[in-house]
C-alpha cells in the first residue's frame, strides 16, 4: 500500500464516523439542543487534549486559531443543525454536499490549486448522488435553511484549504486541541444565549456526548487535518460526501430502515465521484486550469 494510499483512508475515516453522528444524536441525546450539544462535542475534547499538550499558541497563531475554530467548527455545526431542522427530508446533507465544488474553486485563489475539470465533474456527481441516496418526495425548499446550509457548505470548505495554508510549527494533536478549543469557546456563549438548561442527563445521554466528544470530535478530526496536511483539499473534501453515504447504511443496519433502488444507485454514484476526485489528482496540471506560479 502507497503513503497516498493509507493516507486516503486513514483520512476517509473520519467522515465514515461522522455519519454516525445522527444515529447517536437520535438515539442517545436529549433532543432540542443543537448548540448546547455542539458546543460539548468540541470544548471538552478541546480543553482534554489542551491538558496532554500543555501547549498554548504564541503571535499570529491566536487569530489564525478562531479563524480556523470559527469556519471548521463554530459556524460550521451552528449553520448545519440550522439547515437540518428546517430541511426535512434529507435535503440538508444535499446542499452541504456543494462543499467539495467549493473547495475546488476556493484552493485555487489561496493556494494556487489547479481546478481540474474532472474534479468539478466529481464534485457534482458527488452532490448527485447523495441526493439519490438523502431526498424524498416531501423534501421542502425553506430558503432560510438552504442558506444555512450553502453556508455551512462555505465555511467547512473555507476550514479546509486555510488549515492546509496555515500549518503551523506543532504538532497534529497540538493543532487539533486548538481548534477544537477555539471552535468550543466560540460556541459556549451562543449556546449559553439562544437554548435552555440541559436537563438530568442520564446514561445513555452521557454515553452519546462522550463519543461525540472523544470519537466524534477529537479522533476524527486529528484524522482530519492530518489528511488535510498531507494531501490537496481537492482530494480530501470529496471524502466529506462518506458521512451521509455511512449515516443510511447505519439505519439500515441499526434502525431497520427501508433501502430503495434510487439509494443504492446513489451509493454508487457517490463512490464514484470520490474515486473520480482522487483520479483527477493524478491528472497534469498542464491540461487543467492553473495559476502560473
Amino acid at each position: 500500500m502507497t503513503t497516498k494510499t493509507s493516507d486516503l483512508l486513514l483520512t476517509a475515516v473520519a467522515p465514515a464516523i461522522w455519519g454516525s453522528t445522527y444515529l447517536v444524536t437520535t438515539q442517545l441525546l436529549p433532543q432540542g439542543y443543537p448548540l448546547t450539544v455542539a458546543m460539548l462535542r468540541a470544548l471538552p475534547a478541546g480543553l482534554l487534549l489542551l491538558l496532554i499538550i500543555r501547549q498554548l499558541p504564541t503571535g499570529v497563531w491566536w487569530f489564525r486559531i478562531f479563524v480556523l475554530g470559527a469556519l471548521n467548527f463554530s459556524i460550521f455545526w451552528w449553520m448545519l443543525f440550522i439547515s437540518a431542522y428546517r430541511l426535512p427530508g434529507g435535503m440538508a446533507a444535499t446542499v452541504g454536499a456543494i462543499q467539495p465544488l467549493m473547495v475546488v474553486v476556493l484552493a485555487y485563489p489561496v493556494l494556487g490549486s489547479p481546478i481540474r475539470i474532472l474534479s468539478l465533474g466529481a464534485a457534482l456527481a458527488g452532490a448527485a448522488g447523495v441526493g439519490m441516496l438523502i431526498l424524498t418526495p416531501q423534501a421542502a425548499l425553506d430558503p432560510l435553511g438552504v442558506t444555512a446550509g450553502l453556508a455551512g457548505a462555505a465555511s467547512m470548505a473555507g476550514g479546509t484549504v486555510l488549515s492546509r495554508k496555515w500549518q503551523p510549527p506543532v504538532s497534529l494533536l497540538t493543532f487539533t486541541a486548538w481548534q477544537l478549543s477555539a471552535g468550543g469557546l466560540l460556541l459556549l456563549p451562543a449556546a449559553l444565549w439562544f437554548e435552555p438548561l440541559l436537563p438530568s442527563l442520564t446514561a445513555a445521554n452521557v454515553l452519546g456526548l462522550a463519543y461525540l466528544s472523544l470519537i466524534g470530535a477529537a479522533l476524527t478530526y486529528i484524522l482530519w487535518f492530518r489528511g488535510i496536511a498531507r494531501l490537496e483539499p481537492a482530494a480530501v473534501a470529496p471524502l466529506g460526501l462518506l458521512s451521509p453515504l455511512t449515516a443510511v447504511v447505519l439505519g439500515w443496519l441499526v434502525l431497520s430502515q427501508h433501502l430503495t433502488a434510487m439509494q443504492l444507485v446513489g451509493m454508487a454514484v457517490v463512490l464514484l465521484s470520490v474515486w473520480l476526485s482522487q483520479r483527477a489528482q493524478r491528472i497534469a496540471p498542464s491540461v487543467s486550469f492553473s495559476t502560473a506560479r
